[in-house]
């Protein structure tokens, strides 16, 4: 079933996509079919960077929700919900690009596969309007004229290193590194600043210390380890991967900056807004606050007051009678 949903018409897009290119050139074809990718992902993409907005703009609220509920966190994650669903946002949506890229990702793999080692198959995979086109009924007779290079010089096949014979491919090097760069990149745009400048280190003898950790405080540092830590993972897969899935995931990647960098410049009027908004919030809530305080000192000054008066006059009376 995966192979009928998903490899089959990815192999008959990618292979489309190189019958309609002169010579035919699959590190083209797979260029052009990850930029189409990643236009048919735009709608989920705006969806989830309207997500990371949201949740910005509820920052200052969650703060707030914390203090007031003082550590009683059934409470605290209830509000958070309530929140949540009062502004639509859901913190789970922004797997969906995740969800949709694995499956392709995946069914690429197999794709590469065939192209390289079970070329047979070609015909078999082919839908029937496509196997009349003639760039396609020529591979079909002869599945060894399959051009696996990009610009006639760069084998998609093979991997970065190889060990027999030992050799090392520069440029697949390289788009490993873009991989990685790209990788740290995205995850740049769309992760919250950390609330505080402590270290982990710091945050963790506080609490051996005694003192209680900031739980926000503490997934943002987790996050911000996860940031610096994925992009050095992501080289290493990538250097023991062929060079067309390389490829494919440093172009999807470059391809989704550019996305995330024009919808979050589109709004960035926006996010000043926000910011202005929180600061005057802030603002208005400590004056109220300073209000209330002054309120209640005048009220006891006023009862203190109402009781001299009270007391004075019974006071004089008693001496009178005597």
């Amino acid at each position: 079933m995966f192979n009928a949903i998903v490899v089959q018409p990815i192999f008959n897009l990618l292979i489309g996509i190189y019958s309609l290119i002169p010579g035919g050139d699959f590190g083209v074809a797979l260029v052009i079919f990850t930029i189409l990718v990643r236009l048919a992902m735009w709608p989920l993409v705006k969806k989830q960077l309207h997500q990371v907005k949201a949740m910005r703009k509820l920052q200052p609220e969650l703060v707030r929700i914390k203090k007031e509920t003082k550590g009683d966190k059934r409470l605290e994650s209830m509000r958070m919900m309530e929140l949540y669903k009062e502004h639509g946002v859901s913190p789970f949506r922004s797997i969906g690009i995740l969800l949709i890229q694995l499956p392709i990702f995946i069914a690429l793999f197999q794709v590469i596969r065939i192209f390289t080692s079970q070329r047979d198959q070609i015909a078999n995979l082919t839908y029937g309007f496509l196997k009349d086109v003639g760039p396609i009924k020529d591979l079909i007779t002869n599945p060894d004229s399959f051009n696996q290079t990009m610009l006639g010089f760069l084998d998609l096949t093979k991997q970065a290193f190889t060990s027999d014979p030992l050799s090392i491919n520069i440029v697949l090097v390289i788009l490993a590194i873009g991989a990685a760069v790209t990788q740290y990149i995205m995850s740049k745009q769309t992760t919250p600043q950390q609330p505080s400048n402590k270290s982990f280190k710091e945050v963790m003898k506080e609490t051996a210390d005694g003192k209680k950790s900031d739980q926000s405080e503490m997934n943002a540092m987790v996050m911000n380890k996860m940031m610096k830590f994925l992009p050095i993972m992501m080289l290493f897969i990538m250097i023991n991967l062929p060079g067309a899935l390389v490829l494919y995931y440093t172009v999807s990647n470059l391809v989704a900056v550019l996305q995330q960098h024009r919808i979050l410049k589109e709004d960035s009027t926006e996010m000043i807004e926000i910011a202005d908004n929180t600061t005057s919030a802030v603002q208005r809530t400590n004056k109220k606050a300073t209000a209330k305080a002054r309120e209640k000192q005048a009220q006891e000054g006023t009862v203190i007051r109402i009781k001299a008066k009270d007391t004075t006059p019974w006071k004089s009376n008693k001496g009178e009678k005597s």
